[in-house]
């Protein structure tokens, strides 16, 4: 029996142990992040395959909306999204009902970019004093302002907030750098030019992180634990199968979002880039666990920052508890 069928088997199990066999499917509801990309290409795969129907469920897979999946988890909206490493402790800190309960990559996917043609930059350092094309968060600052005194310098750039069109920018030079995630805006860019050279957060002061979760929220667990168990369980099959089958679930992602025009050589790019550097699934052979050193060190980062605030807007006083942010409990345990 092949590992996907193994993990399917397992939420199949937790199902039918508490589910008739003549009940109708138990609906589930996932909001994305963002458009549909490779990041969520294991929730359509389960879903084209059959795996969330054999374990008993009716997934719908929400449209993306500007409203952030963890809002829409934590007021009930949604019953699981795709939620930022970041946005699920800054939400937390503020009060949301979240909590992570898959790792969608097993290591940092973004990276601070520039253009190969740049002399001028060799090293963070020489960053000081320039342009960055900026997205509006305060993640941002801390994580650039890390980056460069890491390597010496003082920390200070000035920041132009261009949200997606800072890709442009930096392409026709009127910004100096940015950030972006490597497996898909870095595909484009080797695919499309210009050139980029890059510098790795973790290389530079800063902790890895998973960098995004599929999550729900604790009164969702509580209430529906075998539910969440066979979704889950269900979905970790979906992204093991994308990763054993590239074409084939780079296919189904292309053709399960036809009005969003995926190129599909691109996706197939993408897809082969995350299965490379082994985002989805690491080189310990783990698909969705989420690693607790991860957690800790990037909530230590956000505190220490000064970024987690709660929900007046006031700094927290003392470390949040990571450990409520997330469980494995319901992943499925495979060789």
């Amino acid at each position: 029996m092949s590992i996907f069928r193994k993990i399917l088997a397992l939420g199949v199990a937790a199902s039918l142990a508490v589910t008739p066999a003549i009940a109708q499917a138990v609906p589930v509801t996932v909001a994305l992040d963002w458009t549909p990309n490779t990041n969520h290409i294991g929730l359509y795969v389960a879903q084209a395959k059959g795996f969330y129907e054999e374990a008993g469920l009716a997934v719908e897979i929400l449209p993306y909306t500007d409203t952030s999946a963890g809002a829409l988890v934590a007021n009930r909206v949604a019953d699981f999204g795709i939620l930022g490493s970041i946005g699920l402790f800054t939400q937390r800190a503020a009060g949301a009902d979240l909590v992570a309960t898959y790792a969608l990559v097993q290591t940092e996917t973004g990276r601070l970019v520039f253009r190969a043609d740049r002399d001028d930059i060799e090293t963070p350092s020489d960053l000081d004093g320039k342009i960055y094309g900026g997205f509006g968060s305060a993640w941002e600052s801390a994580l650039i302002g890390t980056i460069i005194r890491h390597d010496g310098g003082t920390g200070e750039f000035e920041t132009i907030t261009l949200g997606t069109s800072a890709y442009e920018a930096l392409a026709n030079g009127a910004v100096d750098f940015t950030l972006e995630v490597y497996t898909w805006e870095g595909v484009k860019a080797e695919r499309d030019g210009p050139a980029q050279r890059a510098f790795r957060y973790a290389d530079f002061g800063v902790p890895d992180q998973h960098t995004n979760f599929i999550g729900t929220s604790a009164a969702y667990l509580a209430a529906n634990a075998d539910t969440a168990r066979a979704f889950i369980t269900a979905s970790q099959a979906g992204y093991d199968y994308a990763v054993a089958h590239p074409d084939e679930a780079t296919d189904i992602l292309v053709a399960a979002n036809a009005d969003v025009l995926l190129d599909r050589d691109f996706v197939r790019a993408s897809l082969q880039a995350l299965i490379d550097g082994h985002y989805l699934k690491g080189e310990n052979g783990a698909v969705g666990t989420i690693d607790r050193a991860k957690m800790e060190a990037m909530a230590s980062f956000l505190f220490d920052a000064g970024i987690l605030k709660d929900g007046d807007g006031v700094a927290l006083a003392s470390p949040p508890d990571v450990a409520s942010a997330f469980t494995n409990a319901y992943l499925a345990t495979t060789p």
